[in-house]
């Protein structure tokens, strides 16, 4: 695994929406689905709004690769199941990015079942390409 740049982390953690995409266990790539993405710090934080049910969040537990694009850039990621202790600050980083939607609308990333599928993206450097 790689590290983000500074420039793809500003890219991507400014940008409106996320299209993520999960590599199948054959490798063939699924239908990209637009969600939200979050920044803290140095990594980008996503979560599902149905929970572990998704079928976007199950394809990323199937390989845990994929690919993802947003703000401009298009990157392989690996899908990391984020430490719990994060929560709090991604709830946080939801909440100052996306405040202008209706509650109902900001609050359905926040719920009990979104957060058990906050996921961390990791920027994945694939061995042939190096």
């Amino acid at each position: 695994m790689s590290e983000w740049t500074r420039d793809e982390l500003t890219r991507i953690g400014n940008a409106e929406e996320l299209e993520i995409a999960s590599d199948r266990p054959d490798g063939t790539r699924r239908k990209p689905v637009t969600i939200w993405v979050v920044r803290d710090g140095d990594s980008l934080y996503v979560r599902s709004v149905k929970g572990p049910s998704s079928a976007w969040f199950r394809g990323t537990q199937e390989r845990r690769e994929g690919r993802i694009r947003a703000g401009g850039v298009e990157k392989d990621v690996t899908f990391v199941n984020a430490d719990h202790a994060i929560d709090d600050k991604v709830d946080a980083a939801y909440r100052a990015k996306y405040q202008r939607y209706a509650g109902s609308i900001l609050n359905s990333v926040l719920t009990p079942q979104a957060r058990s599928t906050t996921t961390k993206l990791m920027p994945f450097d694939h061995p042939a390409s190096r």
